[in-house]
């Protein structure tokens, strides 16, 4: 009796899981305790922390980060900035400042400072930052059209003129930090600088919310002002649509 071979059964193809990848941040030298409250808050969102002790520059000329976390009263504050800034791969990585203050803040504005942690960190207020600014970090950027960013602000109106610090730029608009009341509706000029280079923006403005009790108001850009869409193609820029 012939042998009947048996038929040759193909086994199904394994299917090509893409490795996730895990946006991951540096703690720029940080204290302990203060490292661990921003563990905590990140690990939350399911962003990974690494921490580094005295090799922060090489690692971000080496290593890829999503972003940086600096203490802005440290000595080595503005090396580290600039490490990040002009790193092949982290030049565009989303930096948190920790700060004793808006003008120690406002000394690196041209690195681009995303956000301002105050110091000490306080656990509720660290995590309500991290919990604006997370999609920022893990690369929802299309969807994530404001880009936090601490800037200073002129604002000019008919009865003079204040300086601000901006919280948030949108292609449409700002939400910025001042004590100075203005109603809504009120008219204003705003001349801001853009990181890293330094453009100047000169725009009208129209103030479109306040909140006084967080010494917050939100602008809005007037539409029929040309000057802003530079301002649109500095969003594009950072997170390089075009």
């Amino acid at each position: 009796m012939a042998n009947v071979a048996s038929p040759r059964i193909a086994s199904s193809p394994v299917p090509f899981t893409p490795k996730r990848i895990i946006a991951r941040v540096l703690l720029a030298g940080l204290d302990e305790p203060t490292s661990a409250v921003l563990r905590d808050c990140f690990k939350q969102f399911g962003i990974q922390t690494v921490t580094s002790n005295g090799d922060t520059e090489r690692r971000l000329q080496k290593e890829k980060f999503e972003a940086c976390v600096v203490q802005l009263g440290r000595a080595d504050a503005e090396s580290v900035l600039s490490a990040a800034r002009n790193s092949a791969s982290n030049s565009r990585i989303v930096i948190y400042g920790i700060s004793r203050g808006t003008q120690e803040a406002m000394r690196f504005s041209k690195f681009g400072i995303n956000a301002v942690i105050d110091h000490p960190v306080d656990r509720q207020s660290a995590l309500k930052l991290v919990r604006s600014t997370h999609l920022l970090v893990v690369h929802e950027l299309r969807r994530y059209v404001r880009l936090p960013v601490v800037t200073g602000v002129k604002v000019g109106y008919a009865q003079g003129s204040f300086r601000a610090t901006s919280v948030e730029i949108s292609a449409g608009g700002m939400s910025m930090r001042s004590d100075v009341r203005l109603a809504k509706e009120q008219p204003v000029e705003v001349t801001f600088s853009l990181p890293p280079n330094g453009k100047v923006v000169v725009a009208r403005a129209t103030v479109c919310w306040k909140r006084d009790a967080a010494d917050m108001i939100g602008i809005r850009f007037d539409p029929t002002d040309e000057r802003r869409l530079e301002v649109k193609r500095w969003i594009d820029s950072y997170l390089d649509i075009g």
